[in-house]
């Protein structure tokens, strides 16, 4: 039996895909000119492989990232420059943030429905802001029993599975009475499989993004009201 509903929360209850595309555009426009370098495409891949270096270890800093890419081209980055292209970066984030216009609908028929919705999601890495972004929707984050914010507090980033581990133990539940959705292969769905959760692979028809070639065979949902009949059929 269905017990609890938990949720990522970027790219799964809000679309910020368009910001980050602004933010990063931005921020390696600034660092580039900063560098004073002129080799814009070996700037560019560079900037790629320290990102994807450090998300693979679970950091998520833009400070960090940019820091490392400094010292890549053996240069020292001005802590007052990474602040201010950090606050930047997430002002043009949350200014092209907007909510999925199924999910207060679709939370507010599961919250009736289900004993439990909780919150799954990783920190951002904001140096300048310990808040998270769901901080800034209220009206998102009351349908929420547990929050768990990997990445912070020494909880370790999704995808390790001890975030979802504290939420069950939080809710008072067991993996099987649980589902998880998300949209990122690695973090949430292989993550949220390995705790023991059923996951479910959110791939909204309205994000432009190139999701991952997998051939396992994972439960898969365009749009979030597709999870109404989809759990009612889990539970029967």
């Amino acid at each position: 039996m269905i017990k609890a509903i938990i949720f990522d929360f970027g790219q799964t209850l809000v679309d910020s895909s368009d910001g980050f595309r602004s933010a990063e555009s931005e921020a390696q426009k600034a660092i580039f000119k900063n560098l004073a370098i002129t080799d814009y495409d070996h700037f560019k891949k560079t900037y790629r492989k320290i990102r994807s270096e450090f998300h693979q270890d679970g950091n998520l800093s833009r400070i960090n990232i940019w820091r490392a890419l400094f010292e890549e081209f053996s240069q020292e980055a001005s802590n007052d420059n990474l602040l201010k292209w950090e606050t930047s970066y997430w002002k043009i984030v949350e200014r092209k943030t907007t909510v999925f216009p199924e999910v207060i609908d679709t939370l507010k028929y599961l919250s009736s429905h289900y004993e439990h919705l909780a919150l799954v999601t990783n920190t951002q890495g904001q140096t300048s802001s310990q808040a998270h972004r769901f901080e800034n929707h209220p009206d998102l984050a009351t349908f929420f029993s547990i929050i768990v914010v990997a990445g912070q507090n020494d909880i370790p980033a999704k995808p390790n599975t001890l975030a979802f581990e504290m939420c069950l133990k939080q809710l008072g539940i067991t993996s099987d009475e649980a589902v998880y959705i998300g949209d990122d292969w690695q973090n949430d769905i292989i993550a949220s499989k390995e705790a023991g959760l059923f996951p479910i692979w959110l791939k909204h028809h309205s994000v432009k993004r190139n999701y991952p070639e997998v051939k396992e065979n994972i439960t898969t949902i365009t749009e979030l009201t597709e999870l109404i009949p989809l759990l009612e059929a889990l539970d029967r």
